[in-house]
Parts: structure tokens; sequence; C-alpha cells
């Protein structure tokens, strides 16, 4: 370990035995290199360990470092890097003012920047860039930062970037599909990362009863899935899911809300188990949060055991009025003398890509097994889960087609976030895999 200098160029031991994978992606010398795996590959600590390469092949030069947003860049990008830095005992200085680090030993300065604010970039001079998560970033920025890779003294010029696949999109065109000159990309394996499998041996298998069948091919196989135009709930299956229900009295009500004037939507559940049982649906044409209250009481007048509401993070803004749809909800409640009403409303949505795999995942596992179940009398939440489609462009699901469609499933995926999300996030993490 430690510092030496041959041929005025000052060199840097550092602890890292790189995967098969991540020491192609290094060994690369395309001016544009991507390295792509699933979860669990090493993406971060590869994305990083090449920055500070470069940092050392660049002496007195600017490097720049990004993520789609500011809070993903904070998280794995600048988490992942000063753990190595300090680990290694390589000398830095980072002004949080400017989002700038410097390198001491090589005097390069590495910016730190979010890919959306990306206009933001131009009129910089680089030697080397490095983006994490590429397929969460608009083709635009890459495009940005391809014409700044233009420092007259840089020995490398390189732009390269880490990401988990999602779909043929423009990433996917741009490396593999039809690759540009001058591009590579390096495919991790599943199950290579032999580091990570010695701390949790059944990481994998853990994640094949989390994930729904075709996240778990992307997300732990790697492999580059085209939905385009496809179901969005694929999973379900009438003859699968679909039975007679009734209320357990014993067991609180779920009810979960998609707020919308017409119509107005939302699902009542209950929960035993892993099994999420959707026993109703009310959908009401042009009508107020309070009259949906009204067609909840009629329903479900003398359950006695709880309720727990659910619902779009958009019910906790003002209305004309001066009061939120969630405070219309807790005023109707408290006049008609329900007890034990719970909330559970996020501040922000989901990621619509999270909550719709997870919602897949209840309907049908990748190991096969199925939890969750609908009654017959959801007509409307059946059309849903098997008429709501992609767009043919791709991950942006189609809300124009039927103006009826995905208020339902939007509200049981509501629902499913809150009480069947994972606690623990298994994944990519700011802690290094090796």
């Amino acid at each position: 370990m430690g510092r030496t200098v041959r041929g005025g160029r000052c060199e840097q031991d550092i602890r890292y035995t790189p995967l098969p994978s991540q020491a192609r992606f290094h060994r690369s010398t395309a001016r544009f290199k991507g390295f792509s795996g699933p979860i669990g590959s090493g993406k971060s600590q590869a994305l990083c360990q090449e920055a500070i390469r470069l940092s050392y092949l660049n002496p007195g030069c600017t490097g720049l470092l990004g993520a789609p947003t500011y809070p993903m860049l904070r998280d794995a990008v600048q988490s992942t890097l000063f753990e190595i830095l300090e680990r290694d005992g390589i000398p830095f200085e980072h002004n949080k003012a400017e989002n700038v680090l410097v390198v001491k030993d090589t005097r390069t300065r590495v910016l730190f920047r979010p890919m959306d604010e990306y206009e933001r970039l131009r009129g910089m001079n680089l030697a080397w860039f490095g983006l994490d998560e590429l397929t969460y970033t608009p083709e635009a920025a890459w495009v940005i930062l391809e014409g700044r890779l233009r420092e007259r003294r840089a020995t490398r010029l390189c732009g390269f970037a880490a990401w988990t696949p999602k779909g043929h999109d423009w990433v996917y065109r741009r490396f593999l599909q039809e690759p540009v000159e001058g591009y590579e990309v390096i495919l991790a394996q599943p199950f290579e990362n032999q580091h990570l499998l010695d701390r949790i041996p059944d990481f994998y298998e853990r994640l094949k009863r989390s994930y729904d069948e075709r996240f778990y091919q992307q997300e732990v196989m790697g492999e580059y899935l085209n939905i385009s135009g496809g179901r969005v709930y694929y999973a379900f299956e009438r003859q699968g899911h679909v039975t007679e229900l009734r209320a357990k009295p014993e067991l609180p009500l779920k009810w979960a809300l998609d707020f919308n004037v017409s119509p107005m939507c939302s699902v009542v559940a209950q929960i035993e188990g892993e099994t999420v049982s959707v026993l109703d649906e009310i959908a009401l044409e042009r009508a107020s949060t309070e009259q949906a209250c009204e067609a909840f009481a009629a329903r479900f007048a003398r359950h006695t055991a709880g309720i727990t509401v659910y619902g779009d993070a958009s019910g906790n803004r003002m209305q004309t009025a001066g009061t939120t749809d969630y405070r219309i909800i807790q005023e109707f409640f408290r006049k008609a003398g329900y007890g034990g009403v719970t909330y559970k409303v996020p501040r922000a949505n989901p990621l619509v890509r999270e909550r719709v795999g997870l919602l897949n995942a209840k309907l049908r596992t990748a190991a096969g097994e199925k939890h969750l179940l609908v009654d017959r009398r959801c007509v409307e939440l059946i059309k849903d889960l098997e008429e709501v489609r992609y767009r043919p462009e791709g991950h942006v699901i189609d809300k124009d087609k039927d103006p009826r469609r995905t208020h339902l499933s939007d509200a049981l995926g509501y629902l499913v976030w809150q009480e069947c999300r994972p606690q623990t996030p298994v994944g990519e993490q700011s802690v290094p895999l090796l």
C-alpha cells in the first residue's frame, strides 16, 4: 500500500480485487464504455474505481461523476467514492458548496453533477466523465457530455457509465443494438459476485420470492426485455386470481383511493399473512371524496376491526375549498363514529416502475407463488389488470386510450406498496460489495 512516483507520474496502490467483468471493464480502451449488469454485480464500485484510475492517468485535468438525480449521486456515487478514498489513504479535499473534489496527488478536479439539469453541463472541458444508472439518465445529457470530452492536456479521454438493463431504451440501442463506433459494453453475469454470496448466501433466492418474473429477469439476471406496448400487469390471470371472497370480521379493512372526479376509484381489501384479498371496488362517476366515503360506509358500516386508508400523495393537496381529500375522509369517519382509523399516505408517490413491479410480484413471484386474490365483483379492477398496457415507445403506461382504465389498479398499487414492499432494500446500495 502507498504512493510511488514513476516517470514523473504519481501511482497509488489500492485494495481492490475486481471481479472478472469489472476487470474487463477497466481494461477496455474504448473512448465510450459501459458496465451493464444485474443488482449485486458491483457497478457502483467499478464506476468509482474507474474514476480514480482516470484521475491518476490525467493529472491536473477535470473529470465529472454524475447520476440521474442529486440524491442518487449523493447516496450511491459519492458515498462509495469517499469510502474508497478514505480506506486507501488517498488524500482529497471536498468543496461541498461547489460539489467539487480535488485529488491532491494529481491535482485532478472531480465535478459532481446530477443529470436532471443537464443543460448546465455546457461550456466545460473534461478529460473524462462517468455516469451511474445511465438508463435513468436522459440521452441528451450523455450527448452533451460527449461534446465536453475535449481537455487538451488529457492522456486518456474517456466517457463511461454503469447501469441495470431497462428494456430496449436508448442505452440499449446505442451500446448493444446498433453500437456506435468507439463504444464497448461489458455485460456482467448474475451470480458472479462471490464476495456478496459469501456474505449473504441466500441473496438471489430471497429476490426470487420478492420479485415478479420479468423484474427478476431484468434486475437479477441482467437481461434486456422488450416490453413496448405489452400488458402492464402481465402476471394476472383470471383463472388463478379471481375468486369469491368475504370480509373477515377479525381483520382490519384496507381502503385505497385514487383521487379523480370521474371516475372516483377505490378498492377495499384485507391482508392475511402474505396474501392480499381485494374484496370490493368503488368506482363513481363525477363524484366527490365525501361521496366516496358515503359509498364505503354503505358497504362496510358494521366492520369493527379497524380501517387503514391508503392513496395517492396528491390527496394531500389543498382543494379550492381550503381542505385536502384526506382531511375530508378524516372528518367523515369522525362524524360517522368510526373508531380505529389509521392512514398510510406517502409524501411522494413511489416510482411507477417499482409500484408496478411489486404488484406483479404479488400476483406471481419469480418462484411461481401467488399472493393476491380478487373478488369477482371487482369488474373494473379485473379489466384494469387485463387491459392496461404500455405505450408503444416503452415504459410509460398508456392512460389516454381509455379514461376509465388505470385508476383502480393504481389505487391497489398504493396499498401494496405501503404494506408489501421490502423494508430493508436489497441490491445496489452505497455499501461496497467488495
